[in-house]
């Protein structure tokens, strides 16, 4: 009988279940919902809001499909592994109902309260004790329902992060992960506990919070209902669960020292790894518990995160293309033009406030427009060409706080895709650039083969991963990167 394994994604765009052969290593069947971006609603300037259900709907569908297409006999999955949008925000009731929608990662509207928390408890205390600031956070997110929805924290049963959601709508467990009070700067490093400081100066009850279970290991098991919904055999057990960049790390195969990731969907992110609780004084990137810290054997991610990267390349393809317009096609049109798209840069933080930006609303920018020269093939460029400065912007905060920054793993998807991207991302960080053949829902998957046993550990979860490229700079192509970068950053000093 083979060996089989879930891994759910569960992402802002989409929904994707990958189901993998653990012995092999190898997808047996995928799915990702919806065909199109999966849309994000915004009834106010700056917020992002998503209905949870939606996510449920997706896995359900996601799952009959991949089921079906892999021929699943019963008792052939050992286990499922959940990988989600990191910093959301969803509240249920005492009969476990979603009671509003879904506060996302790119929404904006708790800044100021976490600004003020910051500046409230103090600097040393927040970088010391939260190795952030509050910032726009999953905390200072409910603060915000606290203080401007009174009635719906008070319906508040618990609040959980939007993987736990999912793991609940399984299990019909209400857990969380160490890693994921981190990520919603709900952990005192220092304690090694609740961050009660935090919630007491918010007025927020620590009990509102999911109990926290390791990010590997049973986190309950999948209920008889819920089980004829989705095609499942009940009782098939949960035994992994991590926020999306996190888990994109550990499905690269990143968790040790050094070691770093990198992905460039609807945000672009790097990811690095210490062994020490590091932090940048301006918290304009940020460190979270990896997927494998232990007390006796500490992991920290240190989190790049620019909001507006793939969704730029999205908005350019709806704005200056017809429905024969596709990425490659608009990859073709950009390598028209020499690097630097001569002279035309763009900023491309038009998706919320960033926080390489210190939470500041920069906006999406294109400058030095020449009419009489530049067309939509520069544009395209450029827009690539500036989510790349905005990285290696991030990059060098990164170097600054002592990170080791030589060669970055990435799935090969998304932004990856794209030859002017990767070239411009090598060589403007002066980096190795390794892909492979993965994405989150495989990580998820492997994640939940070390949960379930089926592996010892990373070594042998690994074994069936394969690299399909590498990239190395190019000298003349550094110094000619690097007066792009230059360019773009002056156009982001007159802005800032």
């Amino acid at each position: 009988m083979r060996q089989l394994l879930i891994g759910y994604d569960i992402g802002s765009s989409s929904v994707k279940a990958t189901l993998l052969d653990a012995d092999s290593g190898k997808v047996v069947a995928a799915k990702g919902l919806p065909e199109v971006e999966m849309s994000i609603d915004s009834p106010q300037k700056d917020w992002a809001e998503q209905d949870p259900e939606l996510w449920w709907n997706y896995i359900k569908e996601t799952s009959k499909e991949i089921i079906a297409k892999g021929q699943v006999k019963s008792g052939e999955i050992k286990g499922i592994g959940i990988s989600y949008q990191m910093h959301g925000l969803v509240m249920v009731d005492k009969d476990l109902s979603v009671i509003r929608p879904a506060i996302i990662w790119c929404d904006s509207r708790a800044v100021a309260i976490g600004n003020q928390a910051f500046a409230g408890l103090g600097s040393e205390y927040c970088l010391s004790h939260l190795l952030n600031s509050p910032g726009n956070f999953t905390a200072s997110k409910l603060k915000w329902v606290k203080e401007n929805e009174p009635e719906n924290f008070e319906k508040a049963h618990k609040i959980m992060l939007p993987g736990d959601y999912i793991a609940m709508k399984l299990t019909g467990e209400i857990l969380t992960s160490e890693s994921g009070l981190s990520e919603g700067v709900f952990w005192d490093f220092l304690e090694n506990n609740i961050a009660d400081k935090l919630l007491d100066h918010y007025g927020i009850d620590a009990n509102l919070l999911p109990k926290a279970v390791s990010s590997f290991g049973e986190q309950g098991r999948v209920l008889p209902q819920v089980a004829q919904d989705l095609g499942l055999d009940a009782g098939i057990p949960v035994t992994y669960r991590a926020g999306d960049q996190p888990n994109n790390a550990f499905s690269l195969n990143v968790l040790e020292e050094g070691e770093l990731a990198t992905t460039a969907g609807t945000s672009g992110t790097v990811f690095g790894v210490s062994t020490k609780p590091v932090y940048d004084p301006l918290s304009r990137v940020n460190t979270f518990v990896h997927v494998n810290h232990r007390k006796d054997n500490p992991r920290y991610g240190v989190l790049l995160c620019i909001n507006g990267t793939g969704i730029l390349n999205s908005w350019l393809k709806r704005s200056f293309g017809d429905q024969s317009l596709d990425y490659e096609a608009m990859n073709t049109m950009a390598a028209e033009v020499p690097i630097g798209a001569e002279g035309l840069s763009f900023l491309p933080f038009g998706n919320g406030v960033e926080r390489i930006m210190e939470n500041k609303h920069v906006g999406a920018h294109l400058s030095q427009l020449n009419l009489l020269k530049h067309d939509k093939r520069h544009v395209f460029r450029a827009g690539q060409e500036g989510i790349v400065s905005a990285l290696t912007y991030g990059f060098n905060i990164m170097k600054n706080m002592g990170l080791n920054l030589k060669t970055v793993k990435a799935g090969k998807a998304n932004m990856f895709l794209s030859p002017i991207f990767r070239e411009a991302f090598v060589n403007m960080n002066n980096v190795s650039l390794e892909l492979y053949d993965t994405d989150g829902a495989q990580g998820a998957a492997r994640g939940a083969g070390i949960g379930a046993g089926i592996y010892a550990g990373p070594e042998e979860a690994f074994q069936g991963l394969v690299k399909i490229q590498d990239f190395e700079p190019d000298t003349q192509k550094i110094e000619a990167y690097g007066a792009v970068y230059q360019q773009w950053e002056n156009c982001l000093n007159q802005v800032k």
